[in-house]
């Protein structure tokens, strides 16, 4: 439990009030972190098979409510293992869910259309100073597509 101070104008809601928000379309934005992404949208967040957990709260309410889901995360695990895959190993959180990811390295749009391979791919849209491309394509485990326009990624 942490301590948290009330700034004139907060407010704060039960745990029920807020499934009625997100169940009732009320949420347009989901930001949340994963333990996978693939290529095509899919969302492994909630659990790493054998390993303890409390529950799978409430991201598979918001993945699945139509919000905006975008995802901040770490562009590989410890160790190296990769986060952004062409197919998750995980239990997966959503389906086709995710619209962009929000890594170290860079920023990613999901798109779902596929590629001349057949497969789905990551559209890089902006590159953190100091990184290659070159670099996000080694450590990813899915297919990087450039945007045409690629920027600098904004802080």
């Amino acid at each position: 439990k942490e301590t948290v101070t009330f700034l004139p104008s907060s407010s704060t809601f039960s745990s029920s009030d807020s499934f009625a928000m997100i169940r009732g379309a009320h949420v347009h934005l989901t930001i949340l972190g994963a333990l996978q992404v693939a290529a095509n949208g899919d969302l492994a967040n909630w659990v790493i098979p054998g390993k303890m957990v409390k529950g799978m709260g409430g991201a598979m309410d918001l993945v699945s409510s139509g919000t905006r889901v975008i995802v901040t995360m770490e562009h590989n695990a410890k160790g190296g293992a990769h986060k952004l895959v062409d197919s998750c190993s995980l239990p997966l959180t959503g389906k086709s869910v995710v619209d962009r990811i929000i890594t170290e390295l860079g920023v990613f749009d999901v798109d779902k259309n596929t590629t001349s391979n057949g497969h789905s791919a990551l559209k890089l849209v902006e590159i953190a100073d100091g990184v290659t491309v070159e670099e996000i394509r080694e450590r990813s485990g899915c297919e990087i597509v450039v945007h045409d326009n690629l920027i600098a990624m904004q802080q």
